[in-house]
């Protein structure tokens, strides 16, 4: 590919026809539904622009979203704005300090330019979905008032989707503190009348009294799981969405369940009949690297973490967590909210790894090549799980209301494009740089943009995606999570693997030394027969 040159096509302004748009979408395996079924209000085109910058971990992001903002500082003739701020969209770097484990983008390398949502959380905090959608929002309104242009940046696409699709983030996904009760409650629907019916009286009574917070499961893993039950009584769709640790996400969606008086499940159905509008003008860069390539770039950065103080980091970590859970009265976040040390930047992919190499008594040479592995191991995994995400969640969803607004407006309300970036140096201002800053420039003068297929054979395959199933049972279903039976030591507090997860963790060192503490007990037990229930390793449903 050379720059946009050669056989980039353009697609055609809005008063032209759009067949040439039409057939796009048709090789991209792409049939809209009728208009009709997909909105209930006109497509109005927003007025103001966003660009968002998405992709796996270690292709480039940063350096892209700055060196536009570099270019954009030069302002233009033909568009108001002059200058731009990066809004960063990554829920690791939302929190002070621990530049390294997040990868943040060194201060002496931005060049200047303004960092938006970086560093404003502390190490304990909880940041959800929503809370930051709404941050994102007043930061992209304040710099819009500013004539300058936000960048959306960052890996974590759950947020950027819903930032761009504001109504499909159901109501499941909302923080705690937007919980609020009803004035007049609607009425039952028949399935929750009947869920609500067949409870037992203690988790009838636990519906009624929900707790104000959700209970940290390392502290509280009774109330945790009997949450859990419940919500597994009410609705098991939903609650096999969510493991039972999980009890944040699991309180609020029973909090929808008795806000609504109605089952997550319907409500999800029924926000999934509609494809919203995008809040946003937005132009979406994927930046996109072979994984072939990819997976050696990322192994030498996880080494070169570590040069960079990566393990003085998670010392740090520890200490705070461990100071927290020494101290008498327990620590309280700004809002009120109780700290989490096993949530938000505890989760980040390094912090597990060396988790048992740093709390030996004598940490081992082997011990410590092992957890750079496994680090290096979960970096390739989540790269891949992002591409997931965005060939199934993201790009469906864009590809859909683009064929809405080219069929009312004659363009693209979110035109997404994947960008090369393989190969660096040279390679990279010509595939990368250049493409994305003659984009931008058309993208804001309003002047007719290339097609995404044809700017690379890989952008060809990769945005060239098959209609995935849209029924939200169907989806649901898929991602059930499911108990494992050879691994679960305390019934109360079972071991749950997301079920895309399962082979991998059949085959997971973990899993087979359980499996081998089983046969032993077995074989131990008078007539060689299983002692406990924990010898199948197929379990068919979740524990209750």
């Amino acid at each position: 590919m050379e720059g946009m040159g050669g056989n980039c096509r353009l697609l055609p302004p809005r008063d032209c026809p759009s067949t040439e748009v039409r057939s796009t979408y048709e090789r991209m395996n792409f049939r809209p539904r009728p208009i009709s079924r997909l909105f209930r209000r006109p497509f109005v085109t927003m007025s103001k622009p966003v660009l968002v910058i998405c992709g796996t971990t270690g292709v480039g992001k940063s350096k892209l979203s700055i060196e536009l903002a570099l270019s954009l500082s030069k302002g233009s003739d033909k568009h108001p704005y002059r200058g731009a701020r990066i809004i960063n969209a990554d829920s690791m770097q939302v929190y002070t300090g621990m530049d390294v484990i997040t990868n943040k983008v060194p201060v002496e390398e931005r060049c200047g330019v303004e960092h938006l949502l970086m560093d404003y959380k502390q190490p304990g905090e909880q940041l959800t979905g929503p809370e930051w959608i709404k941050d994102a929002i007043h930061a992209i309104d304040e710099t819009h008032s500013r004539n300058q242009i936000p960048i959306v940046v960052g890996g974590t696409s759950y947020w950027i989707q819903h930032l761009i699709f504001p109504e499909r983030m159901a109501s499941l996904d909302k923080s705690e503190s937007d919980a609020q009760p009803a004035d007049s409650p609607p009425p039952p629907s028949e399935a929750f009348a009947s869920a609500l019916a067949a409870l037992p009286p203690e988790l009838l009574d636990l519906f009624n009294n929900l707790p104000d917070q959700a209970p940290i499961a390392d502290d509280d893993p009774s109330t945790a799981h009997k949450l859990h039950d419940l919500l597994s009584a009410l609705d098991p769709l939903v609650a096999q969405r969510w493991h039972w640790r999980d009890a944040r996400r699991v309180l609020t969606s029973l909090r929808v369940i008795q806000e609504n008086r109605r089952l997550a499940s319907e409500v999800i159905k029924d926000q999934s009949s509609i494809v919203p509008k995008p809040r946003y003008r937005t132009l979406c860069f994927w930046l996109y690297a072979e994984p072939k390539v990819l997976k050696p770039r990322l192994d030498a950065r996880v080494d070169q973490m570590i040069e960079q103080g990566l393990l003085d980091e998670i010392r740090t970590l520890r200490r705070i967590a461990s100071a927290a859970n020494e101290s008498d009265s327990q620590p309280q976040s700004t809002e009120g909210r109780r700290m989490d040390y096993t949530l938000g930047i505890y989760q980040a992919i390094g912090y597990k790894e060396f988790h048992d190499y740093l709390g030996a008594p004598e940490p081992s040479e082997a011990a410590f090549r092992q957890a750079v592995e496994q680090m290096k191991l979960g970096t390739r995994r989540y790269a891949k799980r992002q591409v997931t995400w965005l060939r199934n969640k993201l790009l469906p969803a864009v590809n859909i209301a683009n064929a809405v607004s080219l069929a009312e407006d004659g363009r693209p309300i979110v035109p997404t494009y994947l960008l090369d970036a393989t190969e660096l140096g040279d390679a990279w201002k010509t595939n990368v740089m250049d493409v994305a800053e003659r984009i931008t420039t058309g993208f804001l003068e309003d002047k007719p943009l290339p097609d995404p297929l044809t700017l690379s054979p890989r952008a060809s395959e990769m945005l060239s995606v098959r209609e995935k199933p849209t029924d939200p049972v169907a989806v649901l279903t898929a991602n059930q999570r499911r108990v494992c039976e050879v691994c679960t030591v305390d019934p109360e507090q079972p071991v749950m693997v997301d079920g895309g997860a399962w082979e991998t963790h059949v085959r997971s060192r973990g899993h087979r030394y359980m499996t081998g503490k089983g046969q032993k007990r077995r074989e131990a037990s008078p007539g060689g027969h299983p002692t406990t229930d924990n010898s199948t390793t197929e379990p068919e449903a979740l524990a209750s």
